[in-house]
């Protein structure tokens, strides 16, 4: 019996120390990556235009100075907490929520420093959002 107990004991602390040892490599592996969202940083800043795809006609105009203004289009307002899905350099998607109790799901794919791919949903105001659309840079913002 107590052969089976030390069995046990030494299973459980090998576990531990792995669990150990993977945090510690895992929390450390991104620290020599490149910035968080660096393909949003390429994006050019001026005034930007959102067009929906399809029969949703609606544009908007947004005037951004970093590609980040691009996840929460419709939250734009709200400091809302993000956590990065995918962050690649074509392409990132980010789940944010916000703390009226909106949130949303992006992805953003890049097709050069003034054109991106938006797919978009989420919760605003109580209601349900989706929708694509295209977000190309027209202009310099007038201040």
């Amino acid at each position: 019996m107590a052969t089976k107990i030390r069995q046990i004991a030494n299973v459980v602390q090998f576990c531990a120390l792995a669990v150990c040892a993977y945090t510690g490599f895992s929390s450390t592996a991104g620290v020599a990556q490149g910035p968080a969202l660096a393909m949003l940083d390429r994006l050019e800043a001026g005034l930007w235009e959102v067009k929906p795809h399809g029969a949703q006609s609606n544009s908007a105009q947004m005037c951004i100075d970093n590609g980040r203004k691009l996840i929460q289009i419709r939250h734009a307002r709200e400091t809302c907490r993000r956590f990065v899905i995918e962050d690649t350099p074509t392409s990132v998607v980010v789940q944010y929520t916000c703390p009226t109790g909106g949130y949303g799901h992006t992805e953003l794919r890049f097709e050069n420093q003034r054109l991106v791919q938006v797919e978009t949903q989420g919760i605003d105001n109580g209601l349900p959002f989706n929708f694509t659309a295209e977000a190309r840079r027209t202009a310099s913002c007038s201040r």
